[in-house]
């Protein structure tokens, strides 16, 4: 999706990203990272007695490993900038293959170098179950114009 410029995405466009599987590692590199060590991610017994009934991803890991999914082109793709109305719908387990699914959905034009483009972003489970819902919109770069003369 990102691997072209503003003027050439369309809204409707869609992608279906490759899949990564979430390990043990992951949710103790995030929580050493992000200083989050919430016992539902850390403690194998007090995430044992939980409604989740055991240990499970932090949903900003999630969140965060589905952006490293959607294929970034650098001549293209200028920054991440923003994201709107996440939502974490079903927990993502140790050994879980997430994928992102993609549909472009608005397109802004910024100025004649740059536009936004939004599209909604889901993470998916090995199963097909939603994990993670969002808004996502990145800076593209336009094609660029040729000068008059």
């Amino acid at each position: 999706m990102f691997n072209k410029y503003f003027d050439d995405i369309n809204i409707g466009d869609k992608i279906v990203s490759r899949g990564r599987t979430v390990t043990e590692t992951d949710i103790v590199n995030f929580a050493m990272f992000s200083s989050d060590w919430f016992p539902l991610h850390s403690d194998v017994e007090y995430a044992r007695k939980t409604m989740f009934g055991g240990r499970i991803a932090h949903g900003l890991l999630v969140l965060s490993m589905a952006s490293g999914l959607v294929p970034l082109e650098p001549d293209y793709t200028i920054a991440f900038y923003g994201i709107d109305r996440a939502r974490f719908i079903n927990p993502t387990r140790i050994g879980d293959t997430i994928h992102v699914e993609g549909e472009v959905i608005e397109k802004e034009e910024r100025s004649d170098a740059t536009g936004i483009i939004t599209y909604r972003q889901t993470v998916k489970n090995q199963r097909g179950e939603d994990v993670v819902a969002s808004i996502m919109k990145v800076l593209v770069a336009r094609r660029k114009q040729k000068s008059k003369k």
